[in-house]
């Protein structure tokens, strides 16, 4: 996975077409999320995590890209709280 340059969603849309012809919403990609124990969403959400620090270009692409990641994060997050707190 180090040499692979995609990001969460685009890595995820590429699993997604493989499996089933078509990449995957973003809603789905929470929706998949959720069926996760709780240690793998925590490794998720922390790589997704390191994801994110990283450096980005000021394209509108990228922008927008960084944008869709981190609400995809943020709802991610809020999926692993709750689910954390009904002990699952």
């Amino acid at each position: 996975m180090a040499d692979d340059d995609r990001d969460f969603i685009e890595r995820a849309n590429s699993v997604a077409e493989k499996l089933h012809g078509e990449p995957m919403a973003s809603e789905e990609i929470a929706k998949n999320f959720a069926l996760y124990g709780v240690q793998k969403r925590a490794a998720a959400l922390e790589r997704f995590d390191i994801e994110l620090q990283g450096e980005i270009d000021s394209s509108q692409h990228s922008l927008r890209r960084r944008v869709q990641l981190m609400a995809l994060r943020k709802k991610m997050g809020g999926i692993h709280e709750a689910l954390r707190k009904a002990r699952r």
